[in-house]
């Protein structure tokens, strides 16, 4: 599949999920706090992107157990990890300048998760669906991509 197709298919499937990551972590963050509900929203996002983004995206065919693990790592890491240092760090910054509030949250969830799409395509495309080219070529000319 082309660079550029990747991209566009990794971009319409990132709007749903994040749409989905976002509408719960905002309808879960009252109860639940920040780590709780980006657990929560960011679980629920991960499952949906494995699928959608193994098949649809990087054109993995079927997804194994590999997939599923490098895919946890990967995701894991930006959306356990790296979300909610970015969430927290801003709002303790960003916070009391912009007065707090509803939006204070959901502009900082946002910038989290335009740091994690960064860090998740590069991921997929390096790590858990890498492509490689093999001797044979696909039905329209183009080198065959195997997933690896």
């Amino acid at each position: 599949m082309s660079g550029k197709r990747t991209v566009k298919r990794f971009a319409v499937v990132g709007v749903v999920n994040t749409l989905l990551d976002t509408g719960l972590f905002m309808l879960l963050h009252g109860r639940l706090g920040v780590v709780g509900a980006n657990f929560a929203s960011t679980s629920t996002a991960m499952v949906f992107s494995f699928v959608v983004n193994g098949i649809f995206t990087f054109g993995a065919g079927r997804l194994t157990l590999r997939h599923a693990a490098l895919f946890l790592a990967t995701t894991g890491s930006t959306m356990w990890l790296v979300q909610p240092l970015v969430i927290d760090g801003l709002m303790a910054g960003l916070g009391p300048v912009l007065g707090g509030g509803e939006p204070v949250v959901l502009l900082t969830k946002l910038i989290a998760i335009g740091v994690s799409v960064l860090l998740n395509f590069a991921g997929y495309r390096w790590v858990v669906w890498p492509v490689r080219e093999t001797a044979g070529a696909a039905s329209d000319g183009r080198p065959e991509a195997t997933v690896g």
